[in-house]
């Protein structure tokens, strides 16, 4: 079947559907990562966006039920150049397009993906949408122009989970901590749970002082799709966790939140981070770390409130982490689980468990 990427300015892109035979509008992306769509389709902060994929080639290896980053495809598309139909790994069960199929996403290949990726650099994510059909139609653009775009959504309650759950292993470890789930990924869990907190996770609204009834060691504000400002819930619970003093961390939309959480803004990007190329330079230690990143908002300079800026990206110098001198609080903007990307930043983690024990000492 023919496939059509339909761009709100009118632009059409003509190649051939690989995936499930229907339509999806969304915010059109790129990610320049060369490897690891299994867990790029599968991060819940793809909600609602189209992923252009700017390494030529996808589809080689396959896909596997251990690089999963949550229970389901979460991207509403995807857009590569040239679809490889037999994969060649060893771990591979099934191909991308089997993949797709199953959990009925479309999918397109066969455009110039370094022209789509060059229109949004210059002129920022559009919305689009992807298109199976024999032939193009026009009511594909009025369907694109009715999106009104993620700025403004809360995505975060579509993905999280409905109710709590624990995860990973409880026996040994000397620390626990209360995840909130604005679409985390498997890799954050199993990260924290290997670094010595015993896990456990709770949807996105669930009232902090609920949480604080289980007397958790530390709190972690999970990464997630869109605009962190409708969040209403989670920047007040953030608000009442850090006014207490009490450990926290927070991943990409939990960073955001934090920023919010203590007089800072955030803005859209015009076409946001998201590669596992992005160098990025530790502050503290003047150390620079290549990262995995996957956001399309940023927290910007406002009235602060007891926080500063331990990270800043060097491609533009926004702003991608923070801390505090007088509370246990970090937050990075990027991704240190790195899955998939470089393992710069795994160290973080560390550094999460080496806060809450030292503020367990000093209580």
């Amino acid at each position: 079947m023919k496939a059509f990427l339909v761009l709100e300015n009118g632009d059409v892109y003509e190649g051939e559907s690989f995936g499930y035979e229907s339509e999806e509008v969304g915010e059109i992306v790129f990610n320049t990562s060369m490897a690891g769509y299994q867990e790029i389709l599968t991060d819940p902060s793809y909600k609602k966006q189209i992923v252009t994929l700017t390494y030529p080639m996808i589809g080689n290896y396959g896909i596997n039920p251990d690089d999963m980053e949550s229970d389901k495809i979460q991207a509403s598309g995807l857009i590569v150049k040239e679809y490889v139909s037999l994969p060649s790994n060893f771990r591979s069960k099934e191909s991308l397009s089997d993949f797709l199929i199953r959990y009925k996403i479309p999918a397109i290949t066969g455009i110039d993906t370094r022209k789509l990726t060059r229109f949004i650099r210059s002129n920022g994510s559009p919305n689009g949408g992807l298109f199976v059909a024999n032939n193009y139609s026009s009511s594909f653009l009025d369907k694109v122009k009715s999106f009104s775009g993620i700025t403004g959504m809360d995505l975060a309650k579509e993905v999280s989970t409905k109710t709590s759950y624990e995860f990973g292993e409880k026996v040994g470890k000397q620390f626990s901590v209360a995840v909130y789930d604005y679409g985390v990924k498997t890799n954050i869990l199993r990260k924290l749970n290997e670094a010595g907190f015993s896990v456990k996770v709770f949807p996105a609204t669930t009232p902090v002082e609920t949480i604080f009834q289980e007397n958790f060691s530390a709190y972690f504000l999970s990464n997630g799709p869109g605009d962190p400002e409708p969040l209403d819930y989670a920047i007040e619970n953030a608000k009442k966790i850090i006014e207490k003093k009490l450990p926290l961390f927070g991943i990409c939309l939990g960073h955001q939140i934090i920023g919010l959480a203590t007089g800072k803004k955030t803005t859209k990007l015009k076409f946001g981070h998201r590669g596992g190329n992005q160098p990025v330079i530790n502050l503290k230690t003047r150390k620079v770390e290549i990262t995995s990143q996957n956001h399309g908002f940023a927290v910007v300079e406002g009235e602060t409130i007891s926080n500063e800026t331990t990270h800043l990206n060097l491609n533009d110098n926004t702003n991608e982490g923070l801390g505090s001198s007088n509370a246990p609080l970090m937050s990075v903007q990027y991704h240190p689980e790195s899955s998939p990307g470089p393992h710069d930043a795994e160290y973080l983690f560390t550094d999460f468990f080496n806060m809450v024990k030292k503020y367990s000492e000093t209580k």
